[in-house]
């Protein structure tokens, strides 16, 4: 019932989204060729070679709207919702604006885009509080569902407070049920605790609820049969919160196989079309990056060869997706027999051990640039968790809890501990932290914050030695 309301809300928002950018685009036809600031110098084009460039433009901000992650929290407030939104306007217009380039020879008002882009920001900006205010009048908490949850622990109060962040819901949370009579006539999460268990049936009946959640604990799951026997006379949906929340480490699922509900306690987001568009990404952005850096890359293996005998590149063992291992490459930086005597180490500033070029590639990064060769191969990705080499792994794995979970992603050249300062010899626990939010949150639209931010960010940093 939560879902499916919540997606409804979506589609409708999604929908009218998709309406408004139709909407915008003849307002700025109109306002650009009949209502101008600046005067009309070439003549006023036909309506018609707009409505057709209108197609191309719906279709790419069907994609641009989804692919930014604007619905991820559909009732945000003008707040947190603008620049999501702008985002993703900003996405859609560049994207329309590039594919217009082959429809030449026939040249596209600049100035109509201009005024579609403000327009169509303007209007998702202000359809959201009105969606949002129908919506709850729509479902009032007094007029939606009565909600009664079964569970006073945690996992009970987990519930009450998703509800109440949740307002579009409609949702009304009557109270609570405890096993314990001692319970009764306080409150949980702002809410009554009505009774105990046994008293379940009585209590629908006098407060008209319509929706039981129950939320146990795992060491009161024995009790679960006796309820459910309790409302099998009763009228109500029912639903059952197992208690598994504390166990979800990552990307945690629910889903049906034949009928049978699957609880996932972690998962990848890289599986099915997100997979191909990142590798898409990826292929096309380290071919770029190859491309036009390898006049640059030229003269530093010119440099690196006469600085110092040995190999231009220099391969280290790394552990990435799912733990392979693969050869990572970069420019050679140190002298070649540089952990002959100490085996692995973390370098350290001022390292004895690093030629001239090589202290001055590793202070802005650019030893790192072979590793577009690793992306484009598909070992590697231009965003990710940075890859460690497996001796340090076996060391960090015992230390940090949740460690391997990073490895659920391809390794990356960048990422979002990188950008965030937690890179090189910093705090380990830190760059967990931030690499796991990354897999969590994964998007299309961090990935390309996160490449966006790299040279402003990442590149230079007082750990970079």
């Amino acid at each position: 019932m939560f879902q499916k309301r919540l997606k409804f809300f979506r589609s409708i928002l999604y929908l009218g989204d998709l309406a408004l950018v139709a909407a915008c685009w003849f307002a700025a036809y109109f306002v650009r060729f009949y209502l101008p600031v600046l005067p009309v110098t070439k003549g006023i084009p036909r309506l018609g070679l707009y409505v057709m460039l209108l197609l191309l433009v719906v279709a790419v901000f069907a994609v641009a709207l989804q692919a930014t992650g604007l619905y991820r929290r559909p009732w945000a407030g003008v707040g947190r919702a603008w620049w999501p939104v702008l985002r993703a306007v900003t996405v859609g217009v560049v994207m329309a604006v590039t594919f217009t380039w082959f429809l030449q020879p026939y040249e596209f008002s600049r100035l109509v885009f201009l005024h579609f882009y403000l327009f169509t920001f303007a209007a998702l900006m202000i359809f959201r509080p009105l969606l949002v205010r129908y919506w709850r009048r729509a479902y009032p908490e007094n007029a939606g569902e009565r909600v009664l949850i079964v569970g006073v622990e945690e996992l009970g109060r987990q519930v009450a407070d998703n509800i109440k962040k949740n307002p579009v819901l409609g949702l009304g949370i009557v109270g609570f049920l405890s096993r314990s009579v001692d319970r009764v006539g306080g409150k949980v999460a702002g809410a009554p605790v009505l009774g105990t268990y046994d008293q379940i049936a009585d209590i629908i009946e006098r407060r008209q609820v319509q929706v039981v959640i129950i939320a146990l604990p795992l060491e009161a799951h024995e009790r679960l049969p006796d309820i459910l026997a309790l409302l099998d006379e009763e009228m109500v949906d029912v639903r059952i919160v197992p208690d598994l929340y504390r166990f979800m480490s990552l990307r945690g699922t629910v889903e049906q196989f034949e009928g049978m509900p699957i609880i996932g306690l972690r998962s990848s987001p890289m599986e099915g079309w997100p997979r191909v568009i990142k590798r898409l990404l990826d292929f096309v952005g380290s071919g770029l990056g190859l491309i036009l850096t390898s006049p640059l890359m030229l003269a530093i293996a010119v440099a690196v060869k006469l600085s110092s005998p040995g190999p231009v590149f220099f391969r280290q063992r790394r552990m990435g997706l799912d733990g392979r291992v693969f050869d990572m490459l970069k420019f050679r930086t140190m002298r070649e027999d540089a952990e002959a005597q100490t085996g692995p180490v973390w370098a350290s500033a001022d390292d004895p051990r690093r030629t001239r070029v090589g202290a001055c590639l590793r202070r802005i990064s650019l030893d790192e640039l072979p590793q577009f060769i690793n992306v484009f191969k598909g070992e590697m990705s231009l965003v990710g968790p940075r890859p460690e080499r497996p001796e340090f792994i076996a060391e960090f794995r015992k230390k940090v809890p949740g460690y391997m979970l990073r490895h659920m992603m391809k390794a990356g050249i960048t990422g979002w501990a990188q950008i965030n300062g937690w890179r090189g010899n910093t705090d380990l626990g830190k760059r967990i932290e931030y690499d796991l939010y990354y897999i969590e949150n994964w998007s299309l639209g961090l990935d390309l914050k996160i490449l966006a931010q790299t040279p402003f960010k990442g590149l230079m940093h007082p750990h970079a030695y």
